[in-house]
This record gives C-alpha cells, sequence and structure tokens, in this order.
C-alpha cells in the first residue's frame, strides 16, 4: 500500500529500467542478513578494481586528510573503507525495502538524556551526523527510539526517488529535500527531531569555505540557518558499525551557545565537530565524495 504523503508512483514506460533496478535491490534486501554480510565486503573489494575512477577520489581525499599517515597505511585504509561501502549497500537496501531483524540484535544506542533534556519544552532538535555507509541503517535503527524526520538528497531519476523516499518513510516521521528549508523549519518549530548530515559539497545553499581535515571546504550554512530561525537545539550524532557486526548509536551532548551571528563562524565549528567524528572510524566514512572540487580561489581540484 502507497504511503499516504507520497503521490502515486511514476510509471512512465521512461521510469521502467528504473523499476528493474528497483525490483532487484528489492529482492537483495530479503536475502538472508548472514548472507549479505558475507557478500558485502567482497563485494567492496569488487567495486575497488571496478570503479578506478571513485577509487581516485577516495584516495586523494585520504591523502588530503591523513598526510601523517604513509601510502601503505593509507591504502590499507583505501581497501577497508571500499569493504565496509560493499556491505553498506546491503544495509541501504535492507533500510529501505527489508526487515530489520536480524540487524538489530546487539544494537546499543547512549546518550538520549541528552535528547530527551534538549526537547524539553516542546524545542526542537537537528541531529548533525555525517555520511558514514552505515547512515541508511542506524537511522531506522534510532527510529526505533526516537520520532524523527530527516533532510537528503533527492535522486535524479523520479521511480528511485519515489522508491527510496516510501522505503524511509515506513520508519521516519518526515523526509525534507535540501532546499525544503521552510517545512523542515516548521518541523522543528513543532518540537520535531530532524536528522541532518551537512558535510558534502553542493551546489545549491548558501555555502562558505571553513576548514575539514586542514582544507578548506565549500560547507553548507544550513545548519547555522535551521537553529537560528527555529531556535532547535543542536546534538551531535555518532553511529558505527562495530567489528562483530553489532552497531551503536551515541548522541552526543548539545553545541553550547549555538547558533551566534556568525554564518561562517557557526559552520567551522559543525565541521570540525564532524571531523572529529569521521576521525573515530575513518573506514567507515564516504569518502567517495569529491568533497574538496571546488577551491576558493575559484578553480576546482583535478580528481581524476
Amino acid at each position: 500500500m502507497a504511503t499516504p504523503d507520497l503521490p502515486p508512483p511514476p510509471l512512465s514506460p521512461r521510469t521502467w529500467p528504473t523499476w528493474l533496478l528497483v525490483g532487484l535491490g528489492w529482492t537483495v534486501a530479503r536475502w538472508p542478513w548472514w548472507l549479505q554480510r558475507a557478500a558485502g565486503p567482497w563485494l567492496g573489494r569488487v567495486l575497488y578494481h571496478l570503479l578506478p575512477g571513485r577509487r581516485r577520489v577516495a584516495a586523494t581525499n585520504l591523502a588530503l586528510c591523513f598526510p601523517e599517515r604513509d601510502e601503505a597505511a593509507r591504502t590499507a585504509l583505501l581497501r577497508a573503507n571500499f569493504e565496509s561501502l560493499g556491505l553498506g549497500l546491503f544495509e541501504f537496501l535492507r533500510a529501505w525495502w527489508g526487515r530489520l531483524a536480524p540487524v538489530d540484535r546487539g544494537f546499543g544506542i547512549t546518550g538520549l538524556e541528552h535528547l530527551r533534556a534538549a526537547q524539553e519544552g516542546g524545542r526542537g532538535v537537528i541531529l548533525v551526523s555525517a555520511h558514514f555507509t552505515t547512515l541508511e541503517v542506524c537511522l531506522r535503527l534510532l527510529c526505533q527510539h526516537v520520532r524523527l524526520g530527516a533532510m537528503y538528497r533527492p535522486h535524479e531519476q523520479a521511480a528511485m526517488e519515489w522508491a527510496v523516499k516510501r522505503g524511509r518513510l515506513r520508519h521516519a516521521e518526515a523526509m525534507f529535500a535540501r532546499d525544503e528549508l521552510r517545512p523542515a523549519i516548521r518541523h522543528l518549530k513543532q518540537g520535531g527531531v530532524l536528522w541532518f548530515a551537512p558535510d558534502q559539497e553542493t551546489r545549491r545553499g548558501d555555502s562558505v569555505f571553513v576548514p575539514f581535515f586542514g582544507q578548506p571546504a565549500w560547507s553548507l550554512t544550513s545548519t547555522h540557518q535551521l537553529a537560528r530561525l527555529s531556535g532547535a537545539a543542536v546534538l551531535p550524532l555518532f553511529h558505527e558499525r562495530l567489528p562483530d557486526g553489532r552497531y551503536r548509536i551515541e548522541v552526543l551532548p548539545p553545541l553550547e551557545g549555538f547558533p551566534t551571528r556568525d554564518a561562517t563562524a557557526d559552520t567551522a565549528r559543525i565541521m570540525a565537530t564532524l571531523e572529529g567524528l569521521v576521525r573515530r572510524r575513518p573506514e567507515q566514512y564516504l569518502w567517495l565524495h569529491q568533497r574538496f572540487k571546488r577551491q576558493p580561489d575559484g578553480s576546482r581540484r583535478r580528481y581524476l
């Protein structure tokens, strides 16, 4: 049955190839969890060789962000990152279209007291996180404890956008596209909780250059804007996949004195906070993104 918040699915002939991919994804999402866990790292190793362009992007990012590590250490991190990515693809599919069990077995969450305290008096809360490969599965796990909405980047293909959004709305309270600031602010003013990951470069939205791993990074000021216009508290959110396959989520204390009147300073603080989270589990971060493509002098970094 279609989700009430969505229009009917797009079914024109041009969407049929995408629907075939969705059907394949829906099938894979229902594989036994033990099989997905075994296939994930293997798939990552295959992608390491099949996607040389993306491998070079990730390698460049690691060289920029971890200059203190030698080439052998960065190569090992790169390989581990692709294995995490391979498993993350199965986690994405399962979070969108599969059953959560037994993924939630042994799942741990800490810091909910920070969230509950921030919500007192009906105040909204922004949970600010980074693009880890565990993002989708941990979002679904968190929804077992918290009613929340999330901001996201829409898919270009209409059929994929409909199918993924429907999958997310099975457990999330609301989904807001990156440019839907007004409904997101309304959600926060009504005391809602909003998951937001502002760590990637984007062509839309007000952005400034601030440091990220010691590099100038074109970064969205949206966290500052959302907090300033809604009065919401901002709490960092960390999530990880443990070596034994279990998942852990940590809600950190709110950022005190946030926001200020300085959007650039606030954005720099957000990016420094997210950098600290990424350093905990660098192998699980999405390094495939061309994070430092735009340069302050107007030039573009050549990743490929």
